[in-house]
């Protein structure tokens, strides 16, 4: 098992493939391979893990830094990591795995306006 296998499982793969957006098409052709999905989360994975900035993503991971923090960028903007958080707690949620116990809400915090009255 690489380590991108030990970073994004399988069973995580398959539910980040229901949230992610399709790869854009390239009418022209051409250029350079795009790397695969699983490649990249795995390298952003990574970096989120370690603390290493994307210039030190090691290279066994294939995309580069830049590559990593662009298609972070765009998956943020498709809101990608939200999506993905509901589905991961509704998996869980159905498998009966989650202790909603401990989530429970008992007051409500508000911050007082400066000036009110």
């Amino acid at each position: 098992m690489g380590i991108v296998e030990r970073l994004v499982p399988d069973e995580l793969w398959v539910l980040f493939e229901r949230v992610v957006p399709p790869a854009p098409s390239r009418p022209q052709g051409g250029g350079r391979r795009r790397y695969g999905d699983r490649e990249v989360l795995a390298a952003i994975i990574f970096a989120a893990t370690s603390g290493c900035t994307w210039r030190q993503l090691p290279p066994s991971f294939g995309p580069s830094g830049p590559t990593a923090h662009r298609r972070f960028a765009d998956w943020s903007k498709a809101r990608v990591w939200a999506k993905l958080h509901r589905l991961v707690l509704d998996e869980l949620g159905a498998c009966g795995e989650l202790d909603w116990s401990r989530c429970a809400i008992d007051s409500v915090n508000m911050r007082a306006l400066k000036g009110g009255t």
